[in-house]
């Protein structure tokens, strides 16, 4: 049986106590936690660090684990969303620069999982940016492995807007690059957290990956997405994809959470499936976000 949770990021402005405290309080049974750098946020729902790598002694990683046990709230994995093929130098070496700490910390931690993005060049070919992964990547697989801690790759393509075109920030969006990935860089310590939204975005199945990918799937994300088909018949699908798609809560956009959830069970997932909120009919106010992670529980235990 997996277990039920969310991600921290739709609680920026909470401490990781109140986060813990609040997922006691829904019944939810753990957390991804955000470890973003501190500093401006690149994006909406990134730059949040509900645990902060600097400073981080003895005391205060035991602190947060005993916090977090004390609540019988587990942590599901350290989250980390950066681009570490950007095509800007400065951008992927900091982007790897924390992502090797954070993999450091999460073994230290006990927790032995990153969540995270493959990262792509933009700029470059699919094919130039499956060179360019393995040149990144190899060193950072073989850090988490000498560290016992898995890598799990969300597979979001990263192209909604303008900035992101023409070729998105993160080349793990799709099953073929995902069995590149791992033909290139074997390693039981690199695999996916896969969001079954992404690939309904892109117009593939999403349930059949979970067949396929299931010894690779290491965390969930659960999120849903309505596509707007007169949005989509005005611009297209080769136009951004933000004029004519939505995230949205669990069970209020277009996806079968219900085959989604058979499916996990038929594969005998025991991982985390972590609720991600980027629905922005419930932004309006702190009590509108906390109703979108209890209303996204409510729906999803129908399942769980």
């Amino acid at each position: 049986m997996f277990k039920f949770g969310f991600q921290s990021a739709i609680l920026p402005d909470y401490t990781f106590e109140q986060v813990i405290d609040f997922a006691a309080e829904g019944g939810f049974e753990c957390v991804e936690i955000c470890c973003w750098p501190k500093g401006k946020a690149v994006r909406r729902y990134a730059g949040i660090t509900h645990i902060d790598l600097n400073g981080l002694d003895e005391a205060k990683k035991n602190y947060y684990l005993t916090y977090a046990a004390s609540r019988n709230v587990g942590i599901s994995a350290l989250g980390y969303y950066p681009n570490p093929m950007s095509a800007i130098n400065e951008d992927a070496e900091a982007a790897i620069k924390h992502l090797m700490e954070l993999i450091t910390v999460s073994g230290e931690m006990g927790i032995g999982m990153v969540t995270t993005f493959i990262g792509r060049d933009k700029n470059k070919t699919v094919e130039e940016n499956l060179d360019l992964y393995e040149k990144v990547w190899k060193p950072i697989v073989k850090h988490a492995e000498k560290n016992k801690v898995k890598i799990a790759i969300e597979n979001c393509p990263m192209l909604f807007t303008k900035d992101e075109w023409p070729g998105g920030n993160n080349l793990a969006a799709a099953p073929y690059i995902w069995r590149e990935m791992f033909s290139r860089i074997p390693s039981e310590y690199l695999g996916l957290n896969y969001d079954p939204s992404h690939p309904y975005l892109i117009g593939a199945d999403y349930v059949k990956p979970i067949y396929e990918f299931k010894d690779k799937i290491f965390h969930m994300h659960f999120k849903d997405i309505k596509i707007y088909k007169d949005k989509l018949d005005e611009y297209g699908c080769f136009s951004y994809p933000k004029y004519w798609h939505s995230p949205k809560l669990p069970g209020l956009g277009d996806l079968d959470f219900a085959a989604i959830c058979s499916a996990l069970y038929d594969i005998r997932y025991e991982g985390c499936a972590c609720i991600e909120v980027e629905d922005r009919a419930f932004e309006s106010c702190e009590e509108d976000v906390k109703r979108s992670i209890l209303l996204s529980g409510r729906y999803l235990k129908n399942f769980i």
